[in-house]
């Protein structure tokens, strides 16, 4: 027994009834493991993330980890943003349409520990589909240190910084994210590091 998925348990109030369930159905497949990660109750298989119970204001979901990879013929997966690449949610209102997709949500974790169990992965964008900005392009081209860091950097890195100034509408504004982390690039630190 897992002291802080107990605590998460006990403590829960909006979505008590609803995560409660969801643990029920989860935990009728004897092959998962309970644990606490990211202040949640997450199940494993082998050690990998298979599928997480979160709550949010508007409703509670279950976060399957690889749910990208899942076939989804009831057409209830959802992304939660188009920036996430793997993970899908199945979210709920109600303890009623959690009890109506019981079988399916039996069927969706017993289709992700397939996944899982014949190793699987969801493909991830490349650095190269990330476009570099104007901006970031003109000041790579003229700081050859800047340069240098940013492409020592992980591809994970690089990603988060791309993805980061891309989401700027402004070039005032790209430019501005631009000079507040360039001692972070020249130090190889990552975007939240």
């Amino acid at each position: 027994m897992n002291t802080q998925v107990e605590h998460f348990f006990e403590k829960t109030q909006q979505w008590s009834e609803e995560f409660n369930l969801l643990r029920d159905i989860i935990t009728e497949n004897k092959s998962l493991e309970e644990e606490y990660k990211w202040m949640h109750p997450c199940y494993t298989l082998d050690g990998k993330n298979i599928v997480l119970i979160h709550g949010f204001k508007e409703y509670c979901a279950l976060l399957f980890h690889k749910g990208a990879l899942l076939k989804d013929p009831e057409g209830i997966l959802i992304q939660q943003t188009e920036n996430v690449q793997a993970g899908r949610q199945i979210r709920f209102k109600h303890i009623a349409e959690i009890i109506t997709l019981k079988p399916v949500i039996q069927a969706y974790i017993r289709e992700a520990i397939e996944i899982e169990k014949a190793g699987l992965k969801v493909e991830m964008k490349k650095v190269n589909d990330y476009p570099i900005p104007e901006e970031f392009q003109q000041a790579l081209a003229q700081d050859q240190e800047l340069n240098t860091a940013f492409y020592s950097l992980t591809p994970g890195r690089q990603k988060g910084y791309l993805f980061y100034f891309n989401q700027a509408k402004q070039s005032k504004t790209r430019q501005n994210r631009i000079e507040k982390y360039y001692q972070q690039i020249l130090d190889g630190k990552g975007i939240d590091d």
